[in-house]
């Protein structure tokens, strides 16, 4: 039965610690931005933008940041571009991958807003097909936008889902049911942080990377709740460069968009290993380091 907790609500005490442990992982899935672009606008961040991406410009940005989820330890797998999918690129939205709760490998299928990014969907599938994962949908027709929405706890059974610009809150009864793990939800509310991966970064089991502006304030009890150290990026770093969008690697290190020196220094200041790299191209199109992944296990 799906297990499911709202802002509104009081979290049970020692839930983090009721929830199973889990392998923090260290492979991450990435798309080249073969045929990236900004064609039309479903965010903020692509107003005005419309052909303006340089390809050439972002195919070395791209590059950068493989390298540096390398440079951090993390294995980088690879899957190939499909030509009319310039969103491609943003791994992070075509699917949920993570241990059920006998610890196997599942991929959740995600179902998109956008008519051109559900055209992605099925190359992730066969890729995780191929990759040994069992492969399951939604049940319903509620939009699920994948690992943008539904972030796992480091090192936790638990997932923390947003919803309320893309994501519907009701898709977390599925995801609460396949991964048979607890869901709590956090209502989006700004189109400029559409996914809860432009606000919310966990960094460790005890530690987040959150844009305060962004949520409401039960959520943010909830949050700090949850994770006893809570560092808020600040507004023009978090909005404009994206600095929340940030990836975590093993607990240790941050793969960071650069151009956001108080979040760097203060994720330097708290004892980790922070890699600065340059997305503006991707920026354009409303995404950042943590869209441009997939963790795999």
């Amino acid at each position: 039965m799906a297990e499911l907790f709202d802002s509104s609500e009081e979290l049970p005490d020692g839930l983090l610690e009721q929830c199973r442990p889990m392998p923090l992982p260290m492979r991450v899935l990435l798309c080249p931005p073969e045929y990236f672009d900004v064609v039309d606008v479903k965010n903020p961040y692509m107003e005005g933008k419309i052909g303006l991406v340089d390809s050439q410009k972002a195919t070395v940005q791209w590059e950068q940041v493989r390298a540096a989820f390398e440079q951090c330890g993390a294995t980088v797998e690879l899957i190939d571009a499909a030509e009319g999918c310039e969103d491609m690129v943003f791994c992070a939205n075509q699917t949920l991958a993570g241990l059920d709760g006998a610890g196997e490998r599942l991929c959740l299928l995600s179902q998109m807003k956008h008519p051109s990014r559900q055209r992605e969907v099925p190359a992730f599938e066969r890729w995780f097909e191929r990759e040994g994962y069992a492969v399951v949908f939604l049940p319903g027709d509620e939009v699920f936008e994948g690992g943008g929405d539904a972030i796992w706890h480091p090192s936790r059974g638990l997932i923390w889902g947003g919803y309320g610009i893309r994501t519907e809150p009701g898709a977390y009864v599925a995801v609460s049911d396949y991964f048979e793990v607890p869901v709590i939800r956090l209502r989006l509310s700004s189109d400029r942080t559409y996914h809860l991966d432009t606000s919310l970064c966990p960094l460790d089991e005890s530690t987040a990377l959150i844009h305060a502006g962004s949520f409401e304030p039960a959520a943010l009890e909830m949050i700090r709740r949850i994770f006893p150290t809570v560092l808020e990026s600040p507004t023009k770093e978090a909005i404009d460069g994206m600095a929340c969008n940030a990836a975590a690697v093993g607990g240790t290190h941050v793969v960071i968009n650069r151009g956001n020196p108080h979040t760097a220094s203060m994720l330097r200041e708290h004892g980790y290993q922070v890699v600065e790299v340059d997305t503006s191209e991707f920026v354009k199109s409303g995404g950042s380091v943590f869209c441009m992944k997939m963790y795999v296990f």
